[in-house]
């Protein structure tokens, strides 16, 4: 019986002896910076939320596009989740009609699938953008989306 109960506890105290604390990052640690013209037209500020720690193969951030501002067509491997937390933006998939998105709106990119977001010609847009990595990469960039694409 002093065996099994001795066996019970290593196994039950195992877990707790592999177990990871949480781990806080403070928005102070975290530096954004303007985006880079290869990616972005106009004025968009970058904040990196968290990078793709494994096992967590996904990454985070906030991006506030300035009125007139927006990424470059681009689609992501393994999809894309946009969270919009303030304003009004536009999203567009390659040969579909451009949408608005608003405050509160999560928009899905499935996989694979070419788009562009960013902020409407007169109003700023904030959006958190969570893509998961496949195979090393979470984005493929492509070319800058035209005014007459834009406005169109």
């Amino acid at each position: 019986m002093k065996r099994m109960l001795t066996t019970l506890a290593l196994v039950l105290a195992a877990p707790a002896a592999f177990a990871q604390s949480q781990e806080i990052t403070r928005a102070e640690e975290r530096a954004g910076s303007i985006g880079s013209d290869e990616f972005f037209t106009g004025t968009a500020y970058v904040e990196p939320l968290f990078a793709a720690d494994e096992p967590f193969a996904v990454n985070a951030g906030v991006v506030t596009f300035l009125p007139g501002a927006r990424s470059a067509w681009h689609h992501h491997p393994a999809g894309q989740k946009l969270v919009v937390t303030s304003g009004i933006g536009w999203v567009q998939e390659r040969g579909q009609e451009k949408q608005v998105m608003r405050a509160g709106d999560v928009v899905w990119c499935p996989p694979d699938v070419e788009h562009w977001h960013g902020a409407t010609d007169e109003t700023a847009v904030t959006h958190i953008a969570i893509q998961q990595y496949e195979d090393g990469e979470n984005v493929v960039w492509g070319e800058h989306v035209t005014d007459e694409e834009y406005v169109d």
